[in-house]
Formats: structure tokens, C-alpha cells, sequence
């Protein structure tokens, strides 16, 4: 599984025009079981995804489509880290991960 903690490089007013983009991105992966979770820092200067890929290469190429990273409106730093732990209604999502 891995993190990507995005930070905003840009002012909320820019990426904001770009939420809506970044919103289809966000579900394309969601639909497909890759994504998790995602959702905004408190306060406001980023955001968490969570996301269920075989490899890092697979979520850079994922990653590269979101239009925060097309656009520059975005840091991406992506964490890996292995489940050993998950909660007993994630049993099916987590299956060959």
C-alpha cells in the first residue's frame, strides 16, 4: 500500500480550477479498487491518498495522470509501506495486494 501526501504549491484559487479534473482522476481509481481513501489536510495545504498498487512504477503512472501533477499544482511525496495489520471490512479490498 502506499501514501501520497500531495502539499499545493500553487494558490487555492488555481487549483481550484482544476478540482473538478482532479475529482474524475480521483474516481477513475477509486472504480477500479486502486485508491482507498484521499481527502484534504486541516488546514488546507494539500491532501492523502491511499492507495492499493502492485508497484511504485504502477503508481507513478497513475499518479502522472492526476491534473495537480499535469498542471504543477502539486508535490507529490509517496510513502510505501506493507499492511500487516487492516480493518476485518477491508478483508475483500485488500485480497492479492
Amino acid at each position: 500500500m502506499f501514501i501520497v501526501d500531495l502539499t499545493y504549491i500553487v494558490p487555492l484559487e488555481t487549483l481550484d480550477a482544476h478540482m473538478v479534473e482532479h475529482v474524475q482522476f480521483l474516481r477513475k481509481y477509486y472504480a477500479q479498487n486502486i485508491f482507498v481513501a484521499s481527502g484534504r489536510k486541516v488546514p488546507r495545504t494539500g491532501g492523502i491518498i491511499l492507495a492499493l498498487v502492485p508497484s511504485r512504477e504502477q503508481l507513478d503512472a497513475i499518479l502522472a495522470e492526476d491534473p495537480f501533477f499535469i498542471h504543477k499544482l502539486a508535490e507529490f511525496r509517496v510513502t510505501e509501506f506493507q499492511t500487516s495489520q487492516y480493518h476485518p471490512s477491508l478483508k475483500n479490498l485488500m485480497k492479492g495486494k
